[in-house]
């Protein structure tokens, strides 16, 4: 690998910031998303319950997917070498995070076809294992990002199909994983009322503490092997928001704890890319065969053209999914949700479930 440059190119610098936007956007939306998916089964106390989880989210959470794709898609065009090392080396997590979000979403749309028991309790489950399984590969693809895969000389994984998994991967599985639940019970407090909104408030308040533990150690790992005061700063600013976020919950002030929340991701994951920064992908084998924004990055002539696309499009698609938020901000009760009925033939029903016809 090519040595770091004095001076660091700008476009490459700016697409890297803007990546880190994207993992960021992603996990601060898709987090709660992915963490009512798992509260589906952790939380929910019938199937009243459950419908009234599922539609908190269930306006947004494929679009909330799309940061992920964006991401992946925009670390592809503007850093293919990172792309490529990144993605060949965890072909196991990232198989397993798709095979997790395909289940996840698929159950979304048939878990209310059929008026079963035993037919929503089987996609329940898919989708909070859909969420955790997700959630688990994804921190753990970016903890090995930040710290480092054996790559060769040629950005190559050396060792097996689990070389990947280590004590950094099973440290970020878990704080995305932890920050998902916390974020979500914050996210449920917001958007519904009655018992469930105030049994997901004293759970925030109890589990908060808990939920960020990872994430900031995470965080504190990387700072203590390539931070700098800037990095270390995020740091400290993203503690200052989680214990904000706690003193909010426990005020009762859940909108404001959702938002310090959010900005404890915020900041300690700013804090992690700017430490880390310009290594998009450190070697644990040799430092020198690290990829950076210098010897990973895509032409200028193709950074410059992505920046005039994202300039155009990325607001429209903000505003858009900012306009949705907004149109779907009401609180949902359990009154809120309709009676359950059947909406397909009886003889389907009998070949799915192996139960008589049955619903409204």
């Amino acid at each position: 690998m090519e040595s770091l440059p004095e001076t660091l190119p700008a476009l490459p610098t700016v697409w890297f910031w803007a990546v880190a936007v994207l993992w960021i956007g992603y996990l601060f939306l898709e987090g709660f998303d992915l963490g009512v998916g798992m509260l589906m089964k952790l939380f929910a106390r019938g199937e009243q319950e459950r419908r009234v989880l599922l539609n908190t989210i269930g306006p947004v959470w494929d679009g909330n997917e799309v940061w992920l794709l964006t991401a992946g898609g925009a670390t592809f065009a503007a850093f293919p070498h990172w792309y490529a090392s990144l993605f060949s080396a965890l072909y196991l997590p990232l198989t397993l995070t798709l095979v997790a979000l395909i289940f996840r979403a698929v159950a979304f749309e048939y878990r209310g076809k059929i008026h079963s028991d035993r037919w929503r309790a089987g996609w329940d489950w898919a989708i909070a294992l859909g969420s955790g399984v997700a959630a688990f590969c994804v921190g753990a693809m970016l903890a090995l990002t930040t710290t480092g895969l054996p790559l060769d000389a040629n950005g190559d994984r050396v060792g097996g199909p689990f070389a990947w998994l280590n004590g950094y991967a099973v440290l970020g599985g878990l704080a995305v994983v932890a920050f998902a639940l916390v974020h979500g019970l914050a996210f449920m407090a917001l958007k519904t009322d009655g018992d469930i909104r105030s049994r997901a408030h004293a759970a925030f308040v109890r589990w908060l503490p808990a939920g960020v533990l990872p994430l900031a150690a995470w965080a504190v790992a990387v700072q203590l092997g390539t931070g700098a005061w800037y990095s270390w700063a995020l740091t400290a600013a993203a503690v200052v928001a989680a214990a904000t976020a706690w003193a909010l919950g426990r005020r009762g002030s859940e909108g404001r704890a959702f938002i310090a929340v959010a900005l404890f991701l915020v900041a300690g994951a700013a804090g992690i890319f700017t430490a880390v920064f310009p290594v998009v992908l450190p070697s644990t084998i040799d430092p020198a065969n690290s990829l950076t924004i210098a010897n990973a990055s895509s032409s200028d002539y193709t950074l410059g053209l992505m920046t005039v696309v994202a300039l155009v499009g990325l607001p429209l698609v903000i505003a858009y999914q900012a306009w949705t938020y907004w149109v779907f901000r009401r609180r949902l009760t359990v009154g809120s949700i309709p009676t359950a009925h059947s909406v397909v033939p009886a003889t389907v029903r009998r070949l799915v479930t192996g139960s008589p016809a049955g619903g409204s």
